[in-house]
């Protein structure tokens, strides 16, 4: 597990979410100073831990997971095309979904390319 970057990447993430460290703390069930040492590189955190952090901060889960390295990514088939595919909506619905798909991406500013989604599956040990 890269420690530094698993906090770095919670320290983000509370920060862009405007949330401070005792509110996040509190949400997540661990004390101040545990959830500072996390965010700092110095303590190693538990999936179960990592969990709490997520849910506080309204984030997935699994992309702590792939940051601590419990999980490794994996690219899966593009959204768009998932949508094209699944034959048990009508092409109305088909056409709404991507059309609002892509509003979320241009709204997040997500570039073209780089708009593949992934999963996650747990890493063999």
């Amino acid at each position: 597990m890269n420690v530094r970057e698993v906090g770095s990447y919670i320290r983000n993430q509370r920060l862009s979410s405007r949330l401070s460290l005792k509110s996040v703390s509190g949400l997540a069930g661990v004390s101040i100073p545990y959830l500072s040492q996390i965010e700092r590189g110095l303590r190693k955190p538990s999936a179960d831990i990592l969990q709490a952090i997520a849910k506080a901060l309204r984030i997935s889960a699994e992309s702590l997971y792939v940051r601590a390295g419990i999980l490794e990514e994996r690219p899966v088939a593009d959204v768009v095309t998932s949508i094209a595919a699944d034959p048990s909506i009508s092409e109305r619905q088909r056409q709404a979904l991507i059309e609002i798909y892509r509003a979320f991406r241009d709204e997040a500013g997500t570039p073209a390319a780089s708009r593949t989604s992934t999963t996650k599956r747990r890493k063999e040990v």
